[in-house]
């Protein structure tokens, strides 16, 4: 008996070290995308332009680094907040701790070099080497042509500067360690000339990160059910649940013209369009950045049309909204 508790004790043990070597490994080795390049971005009016109507219609950075109004349908930004950061993602909105946008204005960006900027934007590691939040989608910024990354320093090096301290990030425990092996190193891609308009459109659609909401969720995407939309975000009033935008007839968006598909983002910037007000703790509340996307070229809306016609077919019938909590997974 006393050799069996002595083997029990040994095993566990080296249980421990092991543990412990491993959670030492994957907090001070980790993450490892290599060093902060030496890179100087020249900064140019056709950067700025560039950056500008991709940070604001494309990629969107601004629909987390600037403050959203949420007593409005879809949260348009609030003027003068342009990449403040500050906007709170939390355990009640269904992530594993308490994270904050950053702010990006020279105010808090004038002291990192453009190679720190543009590791953080395509790899997702700040400038001390730490992992940012992967509601970041640098995932996706990192298959990005590395000309375009620089048209969004350029950008982002040309906002006003705003002084908005942003509190320290709270993750929980385990997903403290997990986050920090999630970074990799960037694998930027050629830009596609617009002219191809499918191959530019898959470029866009990366760009914008639309597979990431518009695929079902379970600790990370579920393979197999892309752009079928089906993930759930818990909202104060309600489980929104995004649509599915494969090209299936029924139950995804085959039917629809690429006019309609264009009609449906150009008329939340329409000059007959009226802002929705709704209470955010019981009213159905859209977090697509339709009036940003809705500034996109049509050529590019276009172009993303023509690219989801292409991906596989999803047959997921989706109920958009049902108030009340979400029902955790057994």
């Amino acid at each position: 008996m006393r050799k069996v508790f002595k083997v029990l004790l040994i095993l566990l043990v080296v249980i421990v070290v092991l543990v412990g070597g491993l959670a030492s490994y994957v907090k001070f080795a980790k993450p490892d995308v290599g060093a902060a390049q030496d890179i100087k971005v020249e900064i140019t009016p056709e950067r700025v332009a560039r950056g500008e109507y991709l940070a604001n219609c494309v990629t969107v950075c601004m629909d987390c680094h600037s403050k959203r109004d949420w007593s409005t349908n879809t949260g348009p930004l609030v003027p003068g907040t342009l990449g403040q950061g500050g906007e709170r993602f939390d355990r009640a909105l269904g992530f594993p701790g308490v994270f904050y946008s950053r702010n990006i204005t020279p105010a808090h960006l004038k002291d990192w070099t453009d190679g720190e900027i543009l590791r953080a934007i395509t790899t997702g590691v700040d400038r001390k080497g730490e992992p940012l939040m992967p509601v970041m989608p640098y995932v996706y910024y990192g298959k990005m042509d590395t000309e375009d990354i620089y048209s969004i320093i350029a950008y982002i090096r040309s906002l006003p500067e705003i002084k908005n301290e942003v509190p320290a990030p709270e993750a929980d425990f385990p997903f403290s360690m997990i986050m920090r092996i999630i970074p990799k190193a960037a694998a930027p891609e050629k830009k596609p000339t617009e002219g191809d308009t499918l191959a530019y459109g898959k470029y866009l659609v990366n760009a914008a990160g639309c597979v990431e909401c518009h695929t079902k969720w379970d600790k990370k995407l579920i393979a197999g059910t892309e752009f079928g939309g089906g993930r759930q975000f818990q909202l104060p009033g309600g489980v929104l649940t995004t649509p599915n935008i494969s090209p299936d007839m029924e139950t995804g968006i085959g039917a629809w013209t690429k006019e309609a598909f264009i009609r449906r983002f150009k008329s939340y910037v329409d000059s007959t369009y009226i802002p929705v007000k709704v209470n955010m703790a019981k009213d159905f509340v859209s977090i697509m950045p339709w009036t940003m996307y809705g500034n996109m070229k049509e050529s590019d809306l276009a172009a993303i049309y023509t690219y989801l016609r292409t991906v596989p077919k999803q047959v997921n019938t989706v109920t958009k909204w049902q108030p009340g909590a979400l029902v955790a997974k057994k």
